[in-house]
């Protein structure tokens, strides 16, 4: 984590609103280069509107969004994707007609000219399942597959910020373990990562900060070790 860097990402009071129901008031965070970075709060709260206001797919109607210092709160979202962010969205949402291998392929590309980019080869020693399954139509994987190629598929396009919506939801104990093991994986490459998960203890262990939504609202932020020293708070704010 770089200590003095700029934010690659900068959510700056943003309200969004899904008609006349608004669903987030203000709510701001921040993401540094390098940074692996928790977005928590109990269910609907905010957390997956959050991440639709970044990507352009539920605009806010006000507020700032920043990606590399260029405000993007009102470009189109395959805009926002080409100028770096990958999104794992929740439910997954990969293609069930394409194969593997087709799913992974779709949209790869190295837009940012990064020297080691993530390659078919290079998913695959990350996840061999996808390597056994390449020619599986994608609606044939299991859940947890299916997780990991929407993972591999976001990689593929080599972000700069990858933003993973409910990163082990419904997984079985033994794949959630993999993701995690991936995350942290990604964390010592220096990936940058937002993530949407309600595994406080396996969050604190990688996550470098962490802010806390209640009713479209930050109503808390800072580090893991602060997190772990306030159990009140999880208990306030998580349900724990």
């Amino acid at each position: 984590m770089a200590d003095a860097a700029a934010p690659l990402l900068e959510v700056d009071g943003i309200e969004t609103c899904y008609g006349q129901s608004q669903v987030l008031f203000g709510l701001s965070l921040s993401i540094r280069p390098g940074e692996m970075v928790s977005l928590m709060g109990r269910n609907g709260m905010g957390k997956t509107t959050t991440i639709r206001s970044i990507m352009g797919l539920t605009p806010a109607r006000e507020g700032a969004i920043r990606f590399l210092g260029h405000e993007v709160r009102r470009l189109a979202s395959y805009r926002i994707a080409q100028l770096g962010i990958g999104l794992v969205p929740e439910g997954r949402q990969i293609f069930p007609n394409l194969t593997v291998r087709e799913n992974l392929v779709a949209a790869s590309g190295n837009r940012l000219g990064l020297s080691d980019p993530w390659t078919l080869d290079r998913i695959h020693a990350l996840f061999p399942r996808l390597a056994e399954r390449g020619g599986n139509m994608g609606n044939l994987l299991s859940g947890g597959e299916q997780q990991m190629l929407a993972i591999g598929r976001a990689l593929m396009t080599n972000p700069r910020l990858l933003i993973l919506d409910e990163a082990t939801e419904g997984l079985a104990p033994l794949i959630r373990e993999e993701i995690w093991n991936c995350l942290s994986m990604l964390k010592a490459r220096g990936q940058s990562v937002l993530v949407i998960d309600k595994n406080v203890a396996h969050l604190a262990r990688i996550c470098d900060r962490h802010f806390i939504i209640e009713r479209g609202r930050t109503v808390w932020s800072g580090t893991s070790e602060q997190l772990v020293a306030e159990p009140d708070l999880q208990h306030r704010y998580l349900g724990i």
